[in-house]
């Protein structure tokens, strides 16, 4: 089970929550991944700003958030109007997507996720799965502008390592991210015309406290006596179940949004 954590255990749980929703008339599933923060009011109506990213993050994932420019992606799509569904070579960041959601937009850059292949084979009538990144609040068109205008120059290996050694060389690299960090992970189930049919909301932890007990819970459950587990690579979805990973998301501190109390704000 790849990337068993906040990547991309929260984003498959809210996506499969939405599809299992509305059933076969769901054709595309938008997923978005953002920061929010406690202490500020209402988490729902909180969006993240560009300071938020660099103060509840660590590092190594900026690192990681740098070095992913230069690297090759992929999206669940259909190559062309009348080919079947597949996953495709796509560059991070191609794409923009927008979150409307307890009365807040958020904007999102398309990356490759788990989703793109867990997904789609719980619901092989998926024709799209997109995943978007959402932490630089207002900045993330500006990013994906500056991230299009770059992709010439990354095809260069030359500038390729040049930029993972810059990445290595970011300041804050030792410090450990602020305590109130929150997540927020929103799927958008849609049918064949592009129309919403559900939504799913989670929230939960910081991106790390999540990846640890997600991870923990993972190994702890897949090692029970009675666990059954099929050979090879599977989504989280797959490998136990929506129910198994609804209450094992819970253990985490993951859990659903009510939608009723969301669309009163």
């Amino acid at each position: 089970m790849p990337a068993f954590g906040y990547d991309y255990v929260p984003g498959n749980l809210a996506g499969a929550l939405a599809l299992t929703r509305v059933g076969e008339r769901a054709r595309h599933v938008e997923i978005g991944y953002f920061i929010t923060r406690s202490g500020h009011g209402d988490e729902l109506l909180y969006r993240s700003t560009l300071r938020d990213a660099w103060t509840l993050t660590t590092g190594g994932t900026r690192q990681t958030l740098v070095g992913g420019a230069a690297e090759d992606g992929f999206a669940y799509r259909r190559p062309q109007p009348w080919a079947s569904a597949r996953v495709v070579d796509e560059r991070a960041a191609k794409r923009v997507r927008t979150f409307h959601y307890g009365g807040v937009k958020r904007t999102v850059l398309t990356v490759p996720g788990t989703e793109h292949l867990g997904l789609p084979e719980a619901f092989p009538q998926l024709a799209s799965v997109e995943v978007g990144l959402g932490w630089l609040g207002r900045w993330m068109r500006p990013v994906q502008i500056a991230a299009t205008l770059q992709t010439p120059l990354l095809r260069s290996a030359k500038a390729r390592a040049a930029l993972a050694r810059w990445s290595e060389r970011l300041p804050g690299s030792r410090r450990e991210p602020d305590p109130d960090g929150r997540s927020l992970v929103i799927a958008v189930a849609r049918d064949g015309h592009g129309r919403p049919l559900a939504v799913t909301a989670l929230t939960g932890p910081d991106p790390y406290e999540m990846t640890g007990s997600l991870l923990a819970w993972g190994a702890a459950h897949a090692a029970r006596p009675d666990a059954v587990l099929k050979p090879g690579a599977h989504g989280p979805l797959a490998a136990f179940g929506l129910d198994t990973l609804r209450l094992g998301a819970a253990e985490a501190g993951v859990h659903e949004v009510d939608g009723a109390s969301a669309r009163r704000r």
